[in-house]
């Protein structure tokens, strides 16, 4: 019986035939080298750009949009008679915003200006009066002037009278008559002299009473002119452009001095960011420095601006209650310092959706007033050309 006898299979070579697992492996060792790669030039970059322009960088998003708002009230007492602009209104300065019933103040006016009349005239009756006791004064200068000249007559009547008797051609009586008349010249001459010194003395009264008519008068124009300020006190209106809001006068509503009834906001080429810095953020920062302004209303409407002012102290020492720190329970915390910045109207116009109280991201450059940002990419690259050779 013969055998069967199978041929042999020849064995490949495995060296000679690859499996398919090589190639992908080598492929995955390439993408990890290249993603190593990426990686190293991404972390270059972003060191050079930090080292360029990065470490100069102060960023805070402790920073909100501010604006000098001015809370209107009243100063005088009345009714609300009309209200002129509803809420979120733009106006201009010296529009009116609210009005309050005059009637009362116009009567007022009319009593004040009444009694500045009164005191005018009063004033004027005391200067004719003065003018009257002048001319008493002239009357009693020319009766001395009659007095003296009676008295020289009756002098000169009393000596020839008294001659004529003593040699017996007058009689005693004529004697005695011109000696009597002689001495009533003298006492008329007294009078007049008397009468006039009161008449001087009556000037001094009479100023006396023309500077308190005076004084009167200044005193009814100032109540005149306190009754005009109070009757256009009964508009109250815009003392600069804005927007109106917070209105919380209705027609018909009584209000007392000092009532707040709207509130007026300023234009949004007038308001400015305060940033909150921390402590460690200050050192080398200074007025005129550039601020990049980034609103979290729209981050990519960005606004540029100024550094104007540091505050003079941390924002907790201006708290109704300033921390005291002389305590065993002291805990230390970072301090903020509230930083004025200005937005510069200049370079961008404000955005009409910029309102007070927005919340922002603020970059200060602090390499100086002139410092020019390019962006960490385009710093990085303008550093390695500086180091290619």
């Amino acid at each position: 019986m013969n055998a069967v006898v199978e041929k042999p299979v020849p064995v490949r070579d495995a060296a000679a035939s690859p499996t398919p697992a090589q190639p992908a492996k080598s492929r995955r060792r390439g993408l990890r080298l290249l993603g190593l790669l990426v990686v190293l030039l991404a972390l270059g970059f972003g060191v050079l750009g930090y080292l360029a322009e990065g470490q100069w960088i102060e960023t805070t998003d402790n920073a909100y949009v501010r604006g000098d708002i001015a809370v209107l009230g009243t100063r005088i007492e009345g009714q609300v008679l009309s209200v002129k602009v509803v809420d979120n209104q733009r106006v201009r300065a010296g529009d009116p915003l609210i009005e309050l019933d005059p009637t009362d103040w116009r009567a007022r006016l009319a009593q004040a200006r009444a009694s500045a009349t009164e005191a005018t005239a009063a004033a004027v009756y005391a200067r004719r009066l003065l003018d009257q006791q002048r001319s008493a004064i002239a009357a009693e200068q020319a009766a001395i002037a009659q007095a003296e000249a009676e008295q020289t007559r009756a002098g000169a009547e009393a000596t020839r009278a008294s001659a004529l008797a003593a040699g017996g051609w007058a009689s005693r009586q004529a004697d005695e008559l011109a000696l009597a008349t002689s001495r009533k010249a003298v006492a008329g001459l007294a009078a007049a002299r008397a009468r006039k010194e009161a008449a001087e003395q009556q000037i001094a009264v009479i100023d006396a009473q023309i500077a308190q008519a005076d004084a009167r008068v200044l005193a009814a124009d100032a109540q005149v002119r306190l009754a005009e300020n109070n009757l256009a006190y009964t508009i109250v209106r815009a003392p600069f452009d804005g927007v109106v809001g917070n209105r919380a006068a209705e027609p018909g509503q009584h209000v007392t001095p000092g009532s707040q009834v709207i509130a007026l906001t300023p234009p949004a080429d007038r308001l400015y960011v305060v940033a909150n810095f921390k402590e460690t953020q200050l050192r080398r920062m200074q007025p005129g420095m550039k601020v990049r302004l980034v609103p979290d209303i729209d981050p990519k409407a960005v606004l540029d601006g100024r550094v104007e002012s540091l505050a003079p102290a941390t924002g907790a020492m201006f708290s109704l209650l300033p921390p005291e720190n002389a305590t065993g329970n002291f805990t230390k915390v970072v301090q903020r310092v509230p930083v004025r910045i200005r937005i510069d109207t200049a370079l961008n116009a404000p955005p009409e959706w910029l309102r007070a109280g927005l919340s922002v991201t603020a970059e200060v450059d602090t390499r100086g007033p002139d410092a020019q940002r390019v962006g960490l990419m385009s710093a990085a690259w303008a550093t390695l050309r500086d180091l290619m050779p």
